[in-house]
């Protein structure tokens, strides 16, 4: 006698995955195999997602954590999350033909570090130790020159020697509201301090934060796919929990937990920057395998946003 499986709504957060910046990495890389054929190295991944990598390396790409570990005579391709400078001259020093997959909106920020260094400012940067977007930043400026902010704690306690030379500056895959409550605490710490033009957080970090805003209050729970080194992926996790809903990150589809899934009748799902719009799919049917699903559509912000390929990539 065939079981009836229980109804679940799924609803699915928009936008959701792929930025242009993640776009615009993987496509360097598949077109640097496609013009100088196998192997191409990548220091560090290309992006966070397992699945992106993995799919990489089948094609010939190589992944090493750095550039050492790079042989003489094969192309390089820097990450998405962007490099300290003395990575690129050091390529340079030794012949090596590399290409710089940074993120565009990613480089602004390094630009902007740059001229506020120029002009006498010290810079406290928001965001999170440890992760290579923070590393590539801090490697743009003279060491000392910029101070690390992780939290409002941080920014109640920070010292600074001259409180009326500083600006502050963020990782593009921040939390909306955490990176929102740091910068009240150093504006009202520091009156004079010099914010950015525009936001550093990126339009895809904040669109798919927005999104799981507007779904989650209507969920009993939210799942992110995404990886557990994937900023933004991880902030949207902490988003959801924000609004209400239980959430879980996982990678693919045969990590959903059922037990977890209990009792749950409305279910959200998003991805994160770096995950591919496959393993939705492949999450909704690992579901589908033990509940009636019906996905309910959501309307979101469309995105338009296209970065041009580097120089000499964009005829291939």
């Amino acid at each position: 006698m065939a079981t009836t499986k229980p109804p679940l709504t799924l609803l699915i957060a928009a936008p959701r995955g792929f930025c242009a910046g993640v776009d615009r990495a993987i496509r360097i890389v598949e077109l640097a195999l496609e013009r100088y054929g196998a192997p191409v190295y990548v220091r560090h991944e290309i992006v966070h997602n397992k699945y992106v990598v993995d799919g990489l390396k089948a094609r010939g790409a190589v992944f090493v954590p750095e550039l050492d570990q790079v042989p003489d005579g094969v192309p390089v391709v820097f990450s998405a999350h962007g490099v300290p400078k003395a990575v690129p001259a050091k390529a340079a020093a030794r012949g090596l033909n590399y290409l710089d997959a940074t993120c565009p909106l990613v480089s602004k920020v390094h630009r902007q570090a740059e001229r506020l260094i120029e002009q006498g400012r010290h810079i406290l940067f928001i965001g999170h130790a440890g992760h290579p977007e923070v590393i590539g930043t801090f490697g743009q400026v003279p060491e000392g020159r910029m101070t690390l902010i992780e939290t409002a704690e941080d920014a109640e306690t920070v010292a600074p020697a001259d409180p009326d030379t500083l600006a502050f500056l963020t990782q593009t895959t921040l939390s909306v509201d955490d990176t929102a409550e740091i910068i009240a605490v150093l504006k009202r710490r520091f009156p004079t301090i010099r914010a950015p033009k525009s936001e550093d957080i990126c339009y895809a970090t904040s669109n798919r934060q927005a999104a799981v805003k507007d779904i989650a209050g209507r969920c009993d729970a939210v799942l992110v796919i995404g990886a557990p080194n994937s900023s933004n992926s991880v902030r949207l996790v902490e988003v959801a929990r924000r609004e209400g809903a239980r959430s879980m990150l996982v990678g693919r589809g045969a990590d959903v937990d059922f037990d977890w899934l209990e009792g749950v009748r409305t279910l959200g799902i998003t991805a994160g920057a770096s995950a591919p719009e496959v393993l939705v799919r492949e999450v909704v049917a690992r579901i589908a395998e033990r509940f009636d699903v019906h996905e309910e559509p959501v309307e979101g912000v469309e995105e338009r946003m296209v970065f041009k390929l580097p120089a000499g990539l964009e005829a291939a």
